[in-house]
């Protein structure tokens, strides 16, 4: 039986164990999937971990085109991604429609968690300084995984990330995501590497996260379809 591994970012974990069932299901073929934040991932690439695909920000597969670890003309745009805010099931969802009401809903909670490495971390840790508020909140920065974690155990009144990762945590409720004039869409990405045992079989697999027949899968794990290729 072929087997494709793949390393994907965990922003897009609910929609890949959907998708990766319903391609083994059709197909046969047999996907190993492992999740990390892309930093973490690109880590790994860049010490040569094996994969056949790699699901990565848009920009982390760029480098690696660019680098010569994916080859050039295989990324494939899955899914755009908005970072969103979340609270403990059941507690009050805070107003965030502006930046005014958002900005006071950060003051005002008793540890906002956020991730230290992923993309959404990455984002708001510096949205923060441009909020100018960057030592006024009281932040839990998470190493690793989903802050949402720390609503369920009562460490934190909020938790930012990408509202993919947010869903996937049981327990929590998404408040929604981010003013639109501070808000950001990321571009989540899959490449084919170069080093792929078996380029034939992952490529047939980049086309099937291409298609339209993956957009249900997508907006039930809080995502948009990417609809590019390049």
């Amino acid at each position: 039986m072929t087997a494709i591994r793949i390393l994907s970012t965990l922003a897009v974990m609910g929609a890949m164990k959907d998708l990766t069932a319903r391609y083994e299901a059709k197909t046969g073929v047999s996907i190993q999937a492992e999740f990390a934040p892309t930093v973490a991932l690109l880590e790994r690439l860049r010490a040569g971990d094996a994969a056949d695909i790699a699901i990565l920000t848009a920009q982390g597969i760029d480098d690696m085109i660019a680098e010569g670890a994916m080859r050039p003309g295989s990324r494939t745009d899955v899914a755009l991604s908005f970072v969103g805010i979340a609270v403990k099931a059941g507690a009050p969802k805070p107003d965030i429609a502006t930046v005014a009401a958002f900005r006071t809903a950060l003051l005002a909670a008793r540890a906002v968690a956020y991730s230290k490495i992923g993309a959404s971390g990455i984002f708001f840790a510096g949205l923060l300084q441009r909020l100018g508020i960057a030592d006024r909140v009281n932040a839990l920065v998470v190493p690793s995984g989903f802050t949402a974690e720390r609503l369920v155990s009562g460490e934190a009144d909020l938790a930012v990330q990408q509202v993919s990762e947010l869903l996937v945590v049981p327990g929590i409720d998404v408040v929604g995501k981010l003013p639109d004039e501070i808000g950001t869409v990321a571009t989540f990405s899959a490449g084919l590497l170069t080093a792929s045992a078996q380029p034939d079989a992952a490529a047939a697999l980049l086309r099937f996260l291409a298609s339209p027949d993956i957009a249900e899968v997508l907006r039930r794990s809080g995502l948009e379809p990417g609809n590019v290729t390049g």
